[in-house]
């Protein structure tokens, strides 16, 4: 039976997620203890609630398409190794 074998160590991981949560915990204090009508807080909690959701987001198609450009040339390559084999015989 095959180990899975992760490309992150748990520290590594364990960093990513503490800082994310420190840095949206600061944020939304910040927000708390700004002095501003609670339109303006709603207005900056909404843009940070987009900017927090379509990082992840862009972050997600990034990689997906670095993982497909992986494939594609795998798959082509094999291709072009299948057409030279068969033009040899």
């Amino acid at each position: 039976m095959k180990k899975k074998v992760y490309r992150n160590t748990p520290a590594f991981i364990f960093l990513a997620w503490g800082t994310f949560g420190l840095f949206v915990f600061l944020m939304m204090l910040g927000l708390y203890h700004l002095k501003e009508p609670l339109m303006v807080k709603g207005y900056y909690l909404m843009g940070s609630v987009g900017l927090i959701s379509s990082s992840f987001t862009l972050a997600k198609v990034i990689r997906d398409n670095q993982e497909d450009e992986e494939r594609y040339n795998r798959v082509y390559k094999a291709l072009e190794t299948t057409k030279t084999d068969d033009t040899e015989v």
